[in-house]
């Protein structure tokens, strides 16, 4: 059964990152929403580079909706698609001051009003910066990897966020997708997968993946 199956894959990726957390750099729920809404078409470790002046410039949502946004632009510009991003960032500044006093609201439904989010960064922000477990982020990784480990079958993020939540208890939801993106990141890679290192391989269909 497939539900078995689940179990023992996230048995095994709980084994092997036994504290996982979010590549991205933050200390709070601003700045991960913002480092998230970053990290679209681009890496982590690019993020990572240019938060600490952004962050450094407008440490909250309050100062970045006053910034000129030709300098939003110039200090995200190495992270691709800068443009879109600072009219993003500067709109949902905005929204934050003018809807929710500030702050990063805490549900799926307000953080999905925010120009430029997505179910997976809202899914990202409520789990990393509030424990809150409402769905499960869907990126590359977790796509790759879900479908070579025979969780599903879809191709499209929504219903494999769906077929997901119904293989995995709740409190697992926010971990699975560190397990996944970190085992697709070191093992189960897109264009090479190390099969013959991997963990999951006698347990793994390798649907997709070239004999």
């Amino acid at each position: 059964m497939r539900s078995h199956h689940a179990s023992l894959v996230l048995h095994r990726l709980r084994a092997r990152y036994p504290a996982p957390r979010t590549q991205l750099n933050w200390t709070t729920p601003w700045e991960l929403l913002v480092a998230t809404m970053l990290s679209a078409q681009t890496t982590d470790a690019r993020v990572n580079h240019v938060t600490p002046e952004l962050f450094a410039r407008w440490p909250t949502p309050a100062h970045l909706a006053q910034a000129e946004l030709a300098d939003i632009e110039g200090v995200i510009h190495s992270t691709g698609f800068f443009r879109a991003k600072a009219r993003h960032l500067q709109a949902t500044a905005r929204i934050l001051q003018e809807r929710f006093g500030g702050n990063v609201p805490q549900t799926m439904a307000e953080l999905l009003t925010l120009p430029g989010v997505a179910r997976k960064t809202a899914n990202i922000v409520l789990s990393n910066a509030f424990g809150i477990h409402e769905g499960i982020a869907v990126d590359t990784h977790v796509k790759r990897v879900s479908f070579r480990l025979g969780l599903t079958t879809a191709t499209q993020p929504d219903r494999i966020e769906r077929d997901l939540m119904g293989l995995f208890p709740r409190p697992t939801w926010g971990d699975l997708n560190h397990y996944l993106v970190l085992f697709g990141r070191e093992v189960c890679l897109a264009r090479k997968p190390r099969c013959t290192a991997c963990p999951l391989a006698d347990i793994c269909p390798r649907n997709g993946v070239p004999l």
